[in-house]
C-alpha cells in the first residue's frame, strides 16, 4: 500500500520524454507548450487554482561523455488563492533552469558521502548531476519542478495584512470545555 501511495505522489501531471541519443553529438532546441488538460492536471499537482499558461524553451546538449545538459527558461501564468481574503491572485513565473543528467550506472558520478553513508551536499556549490535510467529523460519533470519551487506557498494580495486578533478570547474562554488538567491543579493545591 505504501508503495502505491509513493508512486501516486511521484506521478507527474504530464510527460515529455526525450531520447538522450538525440543530443549525443549536437545541441537540440525544444519548446514545450502544455495543453489545457496538462495545465489543469498541473494546477492540481501544484495545488493552485489554475494554470493559464505553461511553456519552456530548452536547449538539450551533450554533457561529458554520456550525459546531457538541459538549460533554458520556464514560464507559467498561474492563479492562486490569497491566504487572507481567499480571493483569486494571479502570478507570473519565469525561471531559468540548468540541470545535468547522467545514466545511473555512469562512472562519472562523484558522490561525496559522510561516514554514515549519507550524501553530502554543498549548498553553495554546483548542483550534482541527476541520475536517469534507460535511454530517456522526462523534460516535463524539469519544467514542473522549476514552477513548483517558484510558487509562493502563502500568496497574499498586496496591501492585505493578517489581523492579529482573529477571535474574541473572552467569548472563546466562555465556550471552551473545562481543561482536564484543571482538576489536577486543584488536587496539587489541596495536597500541599
Amino acid at each position: 500500500m505504501a508503495d502505491e501511495e509513493n508512486a501516486a505522489v511521484r506521478k507527474l501531471p504530464f510527460s515529455r520524454p526525450f531520447a538522450v541519443s538525440r543530443a549525443s553529438s549536437a545541441a537540440f532546441d525544444m519548446r514545450i507548450d502544455a495543453d489545457a488538460a496538462e495545465r489543469a492536471a498541473t494546477a492540481g499537482f501544484l495545488d493552485v487554482r489554475s494554470v493559464e499558461s505553461l511553456s519552456a524553451d530548452l536547449r538539450i546538449s551533450p554533457w561529458r561523455r554520456d550525459g546531457v545538459r538541459v538549460k533554458g527558461t520556464v514560464r507559467a501564468g498561474i492563479t492562486q488563492t490569497c491566504v487572507v481574503t481567499l480571493e483569486p491572485l494571479e502570478a507570473t513565473i519565469e525561471e531559468e533552469v540548468d540541470v545535468t543528467f547522467l545514466p545511473e550506472n555512469s562512472r562519472q558520478f562523484h558522490r561525496k558521502l559522510n561516514e554514515e553513508g549519507e550524501l553530502i551536499v554543498d549548498p553553495n556549490g554546483p548542483d550534482e548531476p541527476e541520475p536517469f535510467s534507460g535511454t530517456e529523460i522526462d523534460l516535463a519533470a524539469v519544467v514542473i519542478e522549476a514552477i513548483g519551487l517558484a510558487v509562493d506557498p502563502y500568496p497574499r494580495k498586496p496591501g492585505v495584512a493578517v489581523t492579529e486578533k482573529l477571535i474574541d478570547t473572552d467569548d472563546a474562554q466562555d465556550d471552551a470545555a473545562p481543561s482536564p488538567f484543571a482538576a489536577l491543579k486543584d488536587w496539587k493545591n489541596q495536597s500541599e
